[in-house]
Order: C-alpha cells, then structure tokens, then sequence
C-alpha cells in the first residue's frame, strides 16, 4: 500500500503542479480541483485512484504536499507549482534560519545569482536541515544550504510558511546563502 501512496503522490503532483491538462482539469486561481472530478478523470485514464487513497497521500509524509478545502469538495498542491496559482498565502516573519537542499553541481551558480525557483513559482526553503538534505538527496549528491532566513526578511524579502516545514519566498540573493560549512 505504501508504493502506492507513493505513486499516487507523485502523479498528484504532476497534475496539480505543473500539468492539470493531463487529466483535462481545470483548477481555480487558488489552484483547487474539484475532488469528484479527479476521481472520475483519473479512473478514466486508467489509475485506480478513490477517496480513501486520497485521504492516505494527504496524511503520507510531514511536508503537507496537498490539501483538501474544508468542505472536502476540492485539492490542492499546497506548494512546488510551475503554472501559474495564487495559493492565498500570508506574508510570515520567518525564524532566524531556514534551509535549502539542492545538488552540489548547482552551488557555483548560486554562489553567483542566489537561489531562483527555476521553473516553479517560488524557492522553497526547509525548516531542519535534515528536511532539506532529503530534498537535496533527488537531485545528486546533495548539499544544505542555510539561509539567513530573518535578515533575509529584513532586508524587504517576502517570505511564506506554505506548510509546517515548507517556506516560499520569490528568489534569495547569495548574500544570504552560505554553505553549512563555510
């Protein structure tokens, strides 16, 4: 059951992230699809997917990766979208430190232009270190970057606490970035 949890997450993330138009969904501007129509869409394209796998992806894992709204009729990605969604989200001061996993090879190019979201909307920073290390873990050989989290946002840089331990902020100049054992 869990390979399937897993699986079932991933292909939630690929359609409420980046590409609804796989299943033909069509989310909200806060980026919400309706739950019943997933289901169907899914099934129709062959996945084996109900309302009790649902409630099993979004209780999987401590990042919060997915959402249902209070009435349970719609999902959501909670974060990691590369289409364009507002996800309503509150500006938060942010503690002294977060962190950013990522691949060792990409360190000179942030050393250079600090952290950009590439193709997502936001960069995505982690409360712990070990969170961040289990991200940087699927790119390569992975690195832990900690941001000056709190100058950060002092400086005039927004910052959002999408989950218990996913932050978003729009990009993080290299000032702010130091390797965990510069």
């Amino acid at each position: 059951m869990a390979d399937r949890v897993v699986q079932t997450s991933t292909f939630l993330s690929y359609v409420l992230r980046h590409n609804p138009d796989a299943l033909g969904l069509e989310l909200d501007p806060g980026g919400w699809a309706d739950v019943d129509m997933l289901l169907d869409r899914a099934r129709a394209d062959g996945r084996s997917i109900d309302r009790t796998l649902l409630e099993r992806v979004l209780a999987h894992g401590e990042k919060e990766r997915f959402a249902f709204s209070e009435d349970g009729t719609k999902i959501r990605a909670n974060y990691g979208h590369s289409i364009d969604v507002d996800l309503h989200l509150t500006p938060t001061p942010p503690p002294p430190r977060l962190y950013h996993g990522t691949a060792e090879h990409a360190l000179p190019s942030i050393r250079e232009d600090g952290l950009r979201p590439q193709s997502r909307q936001h960069v995505h920073l982690s409360g712990t270190p070990e969170e961040a290390l289990r991200v940087g873990q699927r790119h390569g050989s992975a690195l832990v970057l900690i941001v000056a989290a709190q100058a950060l946002h002092n400086a005039g840089h927004t910052l959002y606490q999408s989950t218990d331990v996913v932050w978003l902020t729009d990009r993080v100049p290299s000032s702010f970035v130091r390797v965990s054992d510069d």
